[in-house]
């Protein structure tokens, strides 16, 4: 397969909605303006930032999002030792209380919804010039302040999948961010260690199909010495021309031309997992699978994110072979009708 690398800034869409087809690829960089997604073709507008925080002690995930007839929200602290779990969502309907940026990094990401504020800004702070996103929420009994820094000569991986003219996908999948911050839970504080604690955002936006299902995958860290990001995905871009693999070391992206092979069954969804492909061979093994389960009738989600580790080998096009091991990160199979 092969796709073409974006370089310099598109629009993803045509004046009149539709999809601009000089936006088709992938590029290092968040170039592709998402300022025409919404108002046209009310009710499959989709736009959310999704971050997750990885520390050595807890895991944390927050949601911002917007699919025109709902906004929907969460909140949530897992504590690794004790898998106690802090935990708030919100759908409202119809969609108030959210604020999102046009494109990434073009403005703060807002929530705010009954037990559930979150402040998502495109900046660490004034006490700071180093580029950056600072994450902040509050629920009953947890509350965070983190910033993910964003080092310099870091890439992003950022993919437009088309499924047509009026349906298609902006993503953005930003892996190995560093993180820094703290956490209290019921009062008690914790540190969220630089050094020890990485971010990675996927940020959305396009216009999707009602019925739709996917597979997901990501880790940070550093092994051998190295800075590792895994980002893989499989279904939901299959035979779109488009796929978003890519393996990133140092900060520096290395693209994944081909659909993965996932190898798995979510009822044993402790035995390992295998991805491969692409110069790809990765185990997961999971120690944690977060289930979530929304029936709206018109909104349905079926979720089983898997936490867990990576290892294995990457195989770079310049033909170096990369080993990794216990690599945080996740595994998921989702299927939504919305």
């Amino acid at each position: 397969m092969t796709e073409r690398e974006l370089t310099t800034p598109v629009s993803l869409t045509l004046p009149d909605g539709r999809l601009n087809h000089d936006a088709l690829g992938w590029a290092r960089r968040p170039l592709v303006d998402t300022s025409g997604i919404g108002g046209r073709f009310w009710g499959r507008n989709k736009r959310w930032e999704y971050w997750n925080v990885a520390t050595p002690t807890h895991i944390i995930a927050l949601t911002v999002s917007s699919i025109d007839y709902a906004a929907v929200h969460e909140v949530w602290v897992f504590d690794r030792g004790s898998e106690r779990q802090w935990h708030a969502s919100a759908t409202v309907l119809p969609a108030r209380g959210v604020e999102l940026p046009g494109s990434l990094d073009g403005g703060p990401a807002r929530a705010r919804a009954k037990g559930l504020e979150i402040d998502i800004d495109p900046s660490p702070g004034p006490e700071t010039a180093a580029p950056g996103n600072r994450l902040r929420a509050r629920i009953d009994g947890a509350r965070f302040d983190i910033v993910a820094a964003l080092p310099a000569g870091h890439e992003r991986l950022a993919v437009v999948v088309p499924w047509s003219d009026t349906r298609f996908q902006y993503t953005v999948k930003d892996v190995a961010r560093p993180a820094a911050g703290w956490l209290e839970l019921d009062g008690e504080r914790f540190d969220v260690p630089d050094g020890g604690s990485w971010a990675v955002l996927d940020h959305g936006r396009g216009r999707w199909p009602y019925d739709v299902r996917w597979n997901w995958g990501a880790g940070s860290g550093v092994s051998g010495g190295r800075v590792i990001g895994i980002q893989v995905g499989g279904m939901w871009t299959a035979g779109t021309g488009s796929t978003e693999n890519a393996f990133f070391v140092d900060g520096r992206l290395h693209k994944i031309h081909e659909e993965l092979t996932w190898d798995y069954d979510i009822a044993r969804w402790r035995e390992p997992w295998r991805i491969s492909g692409g110069g790809l061979d990765a185990v997961f093994t999971p120690f944690y699978d977060k289930v979530t389960r929304t029936n709206l009738v018109v909104l349905a989600a079926r979720t089983d994110q898997c936490f867990g580790h990576w290892s294995g080998t990457f195989r770079t096009s310049a033909g170096e072979t990369i080993p990794f091991d216990g690599i945080l990160g996740w595994a998921e199979e989702v299927h939504n009708r919305w």
